[in-house]
């Protein structure tokens, strides 16, 4: 998320949705909707496995974790590929190191995490327990080792915070000592991360036994749960928690929409897309109609 701006990655490519306020004012009830986010344009890019994405300086950036790389998009390609950890010695779809999460610091992308340092297909799966990182980019140095399936790194409060998903945990890192300080313990597969102040907004899923038996998480907890759990890091107690008991078993991120209160999202091809245009004012000052 960024100013009016939701990117989503899917199983074949980008969708960016643009925020409509007046739009949202038209929906039933009248005048309760603050938000409407509409699909804007849809960039196909195979099934490269996107992970986290996030706009640095006005620039849409994925996580493309089958190619092992930092991408962003053009007009013409599935993805033009920016960066890429130094121990990986080529792009190829192996999914070698299994990068999933990155995060920003004024302005431009500082940090990834990995599930390990490999540079062979599907390597990550045989030191998953305690074999992620944290790089640093672009140097690409190694500022956190020994890490459980890291996730969702997160530079907040003038700190780096990081879910350890195969212990289940929140953690917010001492980079000159290299090592993680866990602030809260959660019944889940910690995965998606955001902040208002001092509280955190952590996802958690259910853990797919066949991918990830054998990490800490699934040997300490008979039973998981799925949802969004909000902790207070001053304390690392949880003060509240929105669970999923249905069909919704894992979450991969968690965003915040900061002074929107009641969004509507936009499916592609409803007929409220059909029916709805963004012009330029120039281009308004001539458009005849109700708005």
């Amino acid at each position: 998320v960024a100013d009016d701006l939701l990117a989503l990655g899917t199983a074949q490519g980008v969708w960016v949705y643009q925020d409509q306020p007046a739009v949202g004012h038209k929906l039933e009830p009248k005048g309760r909707h603050d938000a409407c986010f509409m699909p804007r344009t849809h960039h196909i890019t195979g099934d490269i496995r996107i992970h986290d994405v996030a706009f640095a300086n006005g620039e849409l950036w994925i996580v493309n974790t089958r190619f092992s790389c930092l991408a962003t998009l053009d007009g013409r390609h599935s993805f033009v590929p920016r960066w890429r950890p130094p121990f990986i010695s080529a792009l190829a779809a192996e999914d070698r190191c299994h990068l999933n999460g990155l995060t920003l610091v004024d302005g431009d992308i500082r940090y990834v995490s990995a599930l390990g340092v490999t540079d062979e297909a599907g390597g990550w799966r045989d030191h998953k327990a305690a074999g992620g990182v944290v790089l640093e980019v672009p140097s690409g140095e190694v500022v956190l080792g020994g890490l459980s399936m890291p996730h969702s790194p997160r530079y907040h409060d003038g700190r780096l915070w990081i879910l350890e998903s195969g212990k289940g945990t929140l953690g917010v890192a001492d980079l000159a000592a290299g090592t993680v300080e866990t602030i809260a313990h959660l019944p889940g597969f910690t995965r998606g991360l955001a902040f208002a102040g001092p509280y955190a907004f952590v996802g958690l899923s259910q853990v797919r036994e066949h991918v990830f038996g054998g990490i800490p998480l699934t040997e300490e907890l008979d039973q998981r749960v799925c949802g969004v759990w909000a902790v207070d890091t001053r304390t690392g107690e949880v003060v509240g928690y929105l669970r999923f008991d249905g069909a919704v078993q894992e979450i991969y991120d968690v965003q915040l929409l900061a002074g929107r209160r009641w969004p509507e999202i936009a499916e592609p091809g409803a007929d409220l897309v059909s029916g709805s245009f963004v012009l330029s004012a120039d281009a308004l000052a001539e458009t005849k109609g109700d708005g």
